[in-house]
């Protein structure tokens, strides 16, 4: 059992828990993932390490209530425990391996769409740690829906806020914000790294192409199993097949089919739909157990 060490609401349904995990922990890079189960009935839910500290023994991860096991897992509270907490996972982030004097010479930029600004956090703040600023952009709807703006303001050489409606910062995309920041402020990046939502990072990478900037995304929200058994994360990267959970979940943006990802990941929201409107009326005593199965 992991033992929720400390949990925090960071905006409406979107959760920040600390989860005691010495092993993890120790392990941990920028960039990868765990999987967790609330209990020995529950689903394996893939979530990206959103901080971590190899001393204390605890990572951190940012849930968003979207389906069944998500709700079951943010309904806990510090002091309470989950069955599986298993990682790190994935490949860690490209610059991990990087020596630190070659990445001082590039300019970096972040982007970050809602709760994809989670995942951003460590690389950002392993960076910082090997003395490099990089700068930032975050983006959300609304004022309400950023996250961590305070932690990254910390760690960020320049933090760029963008929402839809124009309730903080920049009014319009990540994409406008990353326009504006290149065509009319002049600045120059050598690479971008983007994590949201799919559509997002598709449209960050058409941009980035065409200023010829080497972009990097993440492809967290496609896995499944996490260990590539299932298949369900398939990818097309460069015309070749690969699996989100073992050859990732970083990858080309410039190279990824984001359409066909995006039909993959439209597949089981149907499947969702179906698992909520039966632990619905299983709630309400509509349903017994031997009824699950159909």
């Amino acid at each position: 059992m992991f033992k929720i060490l400390e949990k925090t609401e960071l905006a409406n349904n979107i959760w920040q828990m600390r989860i005691e995990a010495p092993r993890v922990a120790h392990s941990a890079q920028p960039g990868q993932f765990v999987i967790v189960r609330v209990d020995e009935q529950g689903e394996r839910v893939p979530l990206t390490i959103s901080d971590y500290d190899s001393q204390a023994g605890w990572v951190s991860i940012v849930i968003q209530t979207i389906g069944v096991s998500t709700k079951k897992l943010c309904a806990l509270n510090a002091g309470d425990s989950i069955a599986d907490f298993a990682g790190p996972l994935g490949r860690p982030s490209e610059f991990v391996s990087e020596a630190p004097e070659s990445l001082r010479t590039k300019k970096i930029l972040f982007v970050a769409g809602g709760v994809g600004t989670a995942p951003v956090y460590p690389q950002v703040k392993w960076l910082h740690e090997h003395g490099i600023q990089a700068d930032v952009i975050i983006g959300a709807k609304t004022k309400e829906m950023l996250i961590m703006i305070d932690q990254m303001r910390a760690l960020a050489g320049n933090l760029y806020i963008a929402t839809d409606d124009g309730s903080e910062g920049f009014k319009g995309m990540v994409t406008g914000m990353i326009e504006e920041l290149v065509e009319k402020q002049g600045k120059k990046y050598d690479l971008v790294i983007a994590i949201g939502p799919m559509i997002m990072m598709k449209f960050v990478a058409a941009t980035t192409k065409k200023y010829g900037i080497k972009t990097i995304v993440s492809l967290n929200t496609l896995m499944v199993d996490g260990t590539g058994m299932c298949g369900a994360c398939r990818v097309s990267v460069g015309g070749r097949t690969v699996f989100t959970c073992v050859d990732g979940p970083e990858f080309d943006g410039h190279q990824v089919d984001f359409d066909e990802a995006m039909r993959r990941q439209g597949m089981y929201r149907t499947l969702e739909q179906r698992a909520a409107k039966i632990a619905q009326e299983r709630a309400e005593g509509h349903v017994c157990k031997i009824g699950l199965d159909k």
